[in-house]
C-alpha cells in the first residue's frame, strides 16, 4: 500500500491568497515560525487541491468490470466501470465501510479519507492491506476486521520462527484418495477410507519436516515436502520505553536474521504414495543455498522443479528432479562475477507447466533480457527481447499463441529511460509491438480474458490520464483525466528535470530539481540533496502524484515544503541504482558506501555551472532515510569537501547490523572487509560536516541499535552532532508516521540554521 493517504486530506480549499504571507520572501537575517509551520502544513493545505487523479486500476476476475480509485472534493471515490457498456457505479459503499473501519480501529474514519488506495474483491466484501497487514471489510454490514495470517513466519525469508506454529491443514491429494499433514513433525496420510499411513519417520525437532510445503503430484502418486534444519535464531530486543496502556517499559523481542548467521537449510524429500518409498534428494547441486523457492510439480507429474540462488547471490539454478529416478539436474545455470538481482529481477516460465522450454530473465549480456531456453539441454534457443534497454517486468505468457506481455523502459529513443512501456513479443523475438505510446510513465492492468487493457499514465509534468484500451493498444476511451488547476492556483509547479553525464562520461544521470514558490533567478540558493540509493531500484519519481511520503527518498511535496524556506532541492538517481544497464548497477557491489556519489557530485556541478541561481560554493546539504540515511553519513564522512550538513533517519550505518536479505545481496557473502569499508561506525571519526540523527525506538526494519552504535562511535571520536530519538517510533517515524509534523520541522530548522546561518525562532515560546 502507499503511504500517501495515511494522513487525513484537508477538507478545506486553500488557495494562493491563503499562501502570500507565508511565502514571502526569506531574508538571511531571520527566518519566522509562520514560515516554517506554512512549509510543514504544506502537504495538507495542498493534497486536496487535485480532481479526476486516477489510480491504481483492477480488474475483477473473470469480468470485463474494472475499478480504479480518484481525487474528488473532500478525498479519494472508488469507481467500478464495465468495459463492454460503459457503464459506471461506485465501485463500495464507502460509508458503509467507514463505519466498520471506525468501529474497528477506534478513530473516526471519513468515507472519503478511507486508508488504503487499493484492494479487491474478496467473500462478502473487499479486503486490503492496512499499515502492511491485511483486512476484511464486509459489504452487507458495517463490519471490518484485520485478518490473521494462519502461517509460520520466515524472518526475512531466511529462518523460521519456531515460536509459531506452521499452518498445517489436511491438505488433500487431486484424486481425494488422501490427504497429507504433519504429525510429530513427520508426514503422515490419512485416507478417505479412514486409513492412517506414516510416510516418514525420521523427523525430529530439530530436523522437521514443513507442513506449510507439502505438495502432491498432480496424479496424487507422489508427495514432495521440505526437510529443515533450522538456522540461528538470532533475536532483536527492543525496550518500549512509554508504552500507551502502562507506566512501565515493555521488552519486545523481534527474530531478525544479520549477515553471515546460519540459515535454515531445506532438504526436499521425495515420496511414492504406494510405496512408502522416501528419497532425501541429493544436495550437491544446491548445498550452499540462500533461496530455494518455487518448488512446483510440472503439469505431466514426471517431475518437480524449484529455483535455487546460492548465497553470496552470485549463482542460480533451475533444478528439475526426475519421481524415476529421484535424481536432481540443473536445467539453467545462471552465474555471475557481482550479483544476481534477486530484488523483481528474476524471472522463470515453464512452457505448458512442462520444463521443456523455459522463458527466463537473465542480464548475461549486460541487460535485462528474455531468452527462451532448452529444458534438455540447458542451453539457449535464442534471445526473445534484444537492445540497450531492461525488461522490467512480465505480465502474462500465452503459451499456445507463444507470446509475452511485458514491460520495458530506455525502449524509445529521446524519452527518459526510466519511463515503462508495455508491448507483446512473440517466443521467437519477433513481431516487437509497443502498447503504450505516449511519452510518460505507464501502468497496465489487463482483463483476465487479455481482450482489455487500462492504461494509467503521467509524468512529474502531467496528471494522471487512465485510459480504456483493446488488447492490441487501440484507445476505446479516456475513463479520467487528472485536474491540477486548483493546486496550481496555490503555487504548485513541476519539478525540472535536469541530466548530466555521469563519472563515466557516458551514462547520463537523471534528477530533478525543486525551486521555492517565490523563486527569484537573480538569487542564489544554497541546494539540498535528497538521496535513496538503495540497489533495489530507481527512486527519482516518474509519475506525477507528488504527495507520497518520504519513503524510498522523499517525494516532491516533502522537497517542496523543505524548497520553500530559501533552498533549491533536488534528487538524481545515480550508478549503483536499478533499471539502467548491467554496468550501471554494478557498481554497488561490494560497495554500497558509494551510493553513486561520484555521479551526484557532477550531476551539482554541471547545475551549478548551468544556473547562476544553484549555489554549492558553501557546499551541498543532504538527507535521507534508511539505506538514505546510510548514504547521507557516507556524504559527510566520505567527501566533506562536498556535503557540509546532513539529516539521517533510520539508517543501516554499519551493514553488518542489517537484515541479511538486503545486505548480502549487494555486500556478498561471507562477510569481508567491503563491509567495514562502507560503515559508517567504523568511519565515524571522519565527520566534519553538521549531522542529526533520527532514529525510532521501535524500528522493526533496521536494528535500532545501528543508530545508537553511530552514536556512540561518534562520542568516542569527540565529534558533535544532534539527536533525535523517537519513543515508540518505527521505522518510517516521522516520514510517513509518528510525529511527522515534529520530526519535519527539526529537519527544516537544522538545515535553515546551518545552510543559512539565519535567526532561528524559539520554538518553545511560539506556542
Amino acid at each position: 500500500m502507499t503511504t500517501y493517504n495515511k494522513m487525513k486530506l484537508s477538507t478545506s480549499v486553500l488557495l494562493t491568497c491563503c499562501f502570500t504571507a507565508f511565502f514571502a520572501p526569506i531574508a538571511h537575517a531571520k527566518v519566522s515560525a509562520e514560515q516554517i509551520q506554512a512549509s510543514v502544513d504544506l502537504r495538507k493545505n495542498w493534497q486536496g487541491l487535485t480532481r479526476d487523479i486516477a489510480f491504481p486500476a483492477r480488474w475483477v476476475p473473470d469480468t470485463h468490470e474494472f475499478y480504479y480509485r480518484k481525487t474528488v472534493a473532500g478525498g479519494f471515490a472508488f469507481i467500478k466501470e464495465n468495459a463492454d457498456s460503459d457503464t459506471k457505479a461506485a465501485a463500495f459503499d464507502q460509508t458503509l465501510v467507514a463505519k466498520g473501519m471506525t468501529t474497528a480501529l477506534g478513530e473516526t474514519i471519513i468515507a472519503l479519507q478511507l486508508p488504503f488506495d487499493d484492494f479487491w474483491y474478496e467473500g462478502d466484501g473487499i479486503s486490503f492491506y492496512l499499515h502492511y497487514a491485511p483486512w476484511h471489510c464486509s459489504l452487507s454490514a458495517p463490519s471490518c476486521n484485520a485478518v490473521a495470517d494462519p502461517s509460520r513466519p520466515i524472518a526475512d525469508g531466511e529462518v523460521r520462527d519456531m515460536r509459531v506454529p506452521a499452518a498445517n491443514p489436511l491438505r488433500p491429494a487431486p484424486n481425494a484418495k488422501f490427504s497429507a499433514h504433519v504429525k510429530d513433525n513427520n508426514i503422515e496420510l490419512l485416507g478417505s477410507d479412514g486409513r492412517q499411513l506414516l510416510l516418514s519417520q525420521d523427523g525430529t525437532e530439530d530436523n522437521f519436516y514443513d507442513a506449510e510445503s507439502i505438495q502432491w503430484s498432480p496424479d496424487s502418486r507422489f508427495v514432495v515436502a521440505l526437510k529443515v534444519t533450522p538456522g540461528y535464531a538470532r533475536y532483536v530486543t527492543r525496550v518500549l520505553s512509554s508504552p500507551d496502556d502502562q507506566l512501565q517499559p515493555k521488552v519486545i523481542k523481534q527474530l531478525y536474521p544479520k549477515p553471515g548467521d546460519v540459515m535454515d537449510v531445506e532438504q526436499p524429500v521425495l515420496f511414492e504414495v504406494n510405496s512408502g518409498k522416501q528419497v532425501a534428494i541429493d544436495r550437491a547441486l544446491f548445498a550452499n543455498g540462500y533461496l530455494l523457492e518455487n518448488l512446483h510439480w510440472r503439469r505431466d507429474s514426471k517431475s518437480f522443479a524449484f529455483t535455487y540462488t546460492e548465497r553470496g547471490h552470485q549463482r542460480a539454478k533451475l533444478i528439475e528432479v526426475s519421481v524415476e529416478t529421484a535424481k536432481p539436474r540443473t536445467v539453467v545455470d545462471e552465474q555471475t562475477d557481482t550479483f544476481i538481482n534477486q530484488w523483481g529481477g528474476s524471472y522463470a516460465h515453464e512452457v505448458h507447466g512442462l520444463g521443456n522450454e523455459i522463458i527466463w530473465l537473465s542480464e548475461r549480456d549486460g541487460w535485462a533480457h528474455l531468452y527462451l531456453m532448452d529444458g534438455a539441454s540447458g542451453q539457449v534457443k535464442h534471445k526473445i527481447t534484444e537492445g540497450a534497454w531492461p525488461v522490467r517486468n512480465v505480465l502474462h505468457v500465452d503459451d499456445d499463441k507463444r507470446q509475452i506481455w511485458f514491460a520495458a523502459s530506455g525502449v524509445n529513443a529521446g524519452e527518459d529511460p526510466y519511463f515503462v512501456h508495455y508491448y507483446r513479443i512473440n517466443f521467437d523475438g519477433s513481431g516487437l509491438t509497443a502498447l503504450t505510446k505516449a511519452p510518460a510513465n505507464h501502468h497496465l492492468s489487463f482483463s483476465s480474458d487479455m481482450q482489455y487493457f487500462v492504461d494509467s499514465y503521467s509524468r512529474v509534468d502531467l496528471p494522471n490520464v487512465m485510459t480504456l484500451n483493446h488488447a492490441d493498444g487501440q484507445l476505446i476511451r479516456t475513463v479520467a483525466k487528472g485536474d491540477i488547476s486548483l493546486l496550481t492556483l496555490a503555487g504548485f509547479k513541476a519539478p525540472q528535470v535536469f541530466v548530466a553525464k555521469g563519472r563515466d562520461g557516458k551514462s547520463d544521470i537523471w534528477g530533478l530539481i525543486v525551486k521555492p514558490q517565490n523563486f527569484d533567478p537573480n538569487k542564489r540558493y544554497p541546494v539540498i540533496e535528497n538521496i535513496y540509493a538503495g540497489p533495489h531500484d530507481s527512486f527519482v519519481p516518474k509519475d506525477f502524484w507528488p504527495f507520497g511520503y518520504h519513503s524510498g527518498g522523499d517525494k516532491v511535496i516533502g522537497m517542496q515544503a523543505l524548497a520553500d524556506l530559501g533552498f533549491i532541492v533536488v534528487q538524481m538517481d545515480g550508478m549503483g541504482t536499478k533499471n539502467r544497464s548491467k554496468a550501471f548497477h554494478d557498481v554497488a557491489w561490494k560497495n554500497l558506501g558509494d551510493s553513486g556519489f561520484p555521479d551526484r557530485m557532477l550531476w551539482h556541478q554541471a547545475a551549478a555551472k548551468k544556473y547562476s541561481w544553484y549555489d554549492i560554493d558553501n557546499g551541498v546539504g543532504i538527507y535521507g532515510a534508511s539505506a538514505g540515511g546510510q548514504s547521507t553519513l557516507s556524504a559527510l564522512l566520505f567527501h566533506p569537501d562536498f556535503y557540509k550538513v546532513g539529516v539521517a533517519y533510520a539508517g543501516c550505518y554499519d551493514n553488518r547490523m542489517d537484515k541479511m536479505s538486503w545486505n548480502e545481496q549487494w555486500m556478498g557473502w561471507p562477510v569481508d572487509d567491503s563491509y567495514l569499508r562502507a560503515s559508517a561506525v567504523v568511519n565515524a571519526a571522519k565527520l566534519q560536516g553538521q549531522l542529526m540523527i533520527i532514529y525510532g525506538e521501535q524500528d522493526s526494519n533496521v536494528d535500532p541499535s545501528s543508530s545508537l552504535q553511530l552514536v556512540n562511535a561518534l562520542i568516542k571520536a569527540n565529534k558533535d552532532f544532534d539527536l533525535l530519538a523517537v519513543p515508540g517510533g518505527e521505522h518510517s517515524v516521522g516520514r510517513s508516521t509518528g510525529p511527522i509534523d515534529y520530526v519535519q520541522r527539526r529537519q527544516f530548522m537544522f538545515f535553515i540554521e546551518h545552510l543559512t546561518q539565519v535567526r532561528l525562532p524559539n520554538w518553545n515560546t511560539t506556542q
